[in-house]
């Protein structure tokens, strides 16, 4: 018997306030290859928010959008090819929707149930609830690919650009949890304190000091080996002035600029690397990787709810996404 779903969605880009709605959708079904997915919550990141409101130009890919890409749930039920066995398992979600360049699939988290491929729902953690469950997808992928692309980080200074932001909070625990030294910048004390929680080695509150100074008396001059890059336009010449002789920024935001000038033979000169990072567009074997990681390490690791909000209170969450906080933003989709 189909029966209705409840789900935020959208028809339109634009602010949450006004493009944001709630109401019943029809229950999907599995198809080959899928699980069907009772979400308990969803996570809300920045390329959610920059979907909804049309960031950069944007356009709708469908004509309704149920939003999110990350989530948490229980296994309700499978489609053909997909063993029974997986239904009643705690799972987190990602790439709900497919990336940027994708046309992807209309259907996100905020949503009591949803249909995806069985490989995107990824058996929970022991200990993490669904509320940190919801928050794996998008933070913790990129961060393992930010801080592991290029080999292992032990014994290697690692600089974290945003060190309290969801992902550089992570990135911090990650390297160090790999063997790195790891330098941290913040905007705040708040900040400063969850960054240094998540094992950062020193803080830079880079309103009031120098952050290449400071990196550099940190390293005796040296610079450090890699940097986790928040808002490569905005942090640039910081970045090569911090950076080593053939040090490597991983780069995985450029908000304050879509289009950088990029000084070539200030790179050139140093020999440094420069990687691009999408969390929707991981090489498969980075991705399986990274999932191994999580589940070995999800015991010790701060995956810390910033906020959490109910259903009806999706355009809110939205608007802390945009506005900032400490921690991540989650939707209650069902009692957690």
């Amino acid at each position: 018997m189909v029966e209705p779903v409840r789900a935020a969605y959208y028809r339109g880009t634009g602010p949450a306030s006004q493009v944001l709605e709630i109401g019943t959708l029809t229950d999907p079904t599995p198809a080959p290859g899928e699980v069907l997915v009772r979400v308990h919550a969803s996570g809300i990141n920045p390329a959610d928010v920059k979907r909804r409101a049309g960031w950069g130009g944007m356009q709708m890919s469908h004509e309704l959008v149920v939003p999110h890409c990350d989530g948490a749930g229980i296994i309700e039920a499978t489609g053909a090819g997909v063993p029974a066995a997986r239904v009643g398992t705690h799972v987190w979600l990602y790439n709900a929707q497919g990336g940027y360049t994708q046309t992807g699939r209309a259907f996100g988290t905020a949503a009591e149930l949803i249909a995806l491929p069985s490989a995107q729902a990824v058996p929970l953690p022991d200990g993490l609830s669904f509320e940190q469950g919801a928050c794996l997808g998008v933070p913790a992928l990129t961060a393992h690919r930010c801080v592991f692309a290029d080999g292992p980080v032990d014994g290697q200074t690692v600089l974290v650009q945003g060190g309290a932001g969801v992902v550089g909070h992570l990135a911090v625990q990650m390297a160090r949890i790999g063997g790195a030294r790891v330098l941290a910048t913040v905007s705040n004390s708040k900040a400063a304190e969850h960054a240094r929680t998540a094992g950062a080695d020193a803080v830079i509150d880079r309103h009031h000091e120098g952050v290449a100074t400071r990196v550099l008396a940190l390293t005796g001059g040296r610079g450090v080996d890699r940097i986790v890059e928040v808002d490569f336009a905005a942090n640039l010449d910081t970045d090569i002035r911090c950076l080593r002789d053939n040090g490597t920024i991983a780069s995985y935001s450029c908000s304050s600029d879509a289009n950088p000038s990029l000084p070539y033979y200030r790179f050139a000169a140093k020999g440094l690397n420069l990687r691009f990072i999408q969390g929707f567009s991981l090489p498969e074997p980075a991705r399986n990787e990274a999932i191994a990681f999580i589940d070995q390490h999800a015991p010790s690791l701060d995956i810390t709810v910033g906020a959490a909000f109910e259903l009806d209170d999706i355009a809110l969450a939205h608007q802390r996404v945009e506005t900032g906080g400490i921690g991540n933003t989650v939707l209650r989709v069902r009692a957690c």
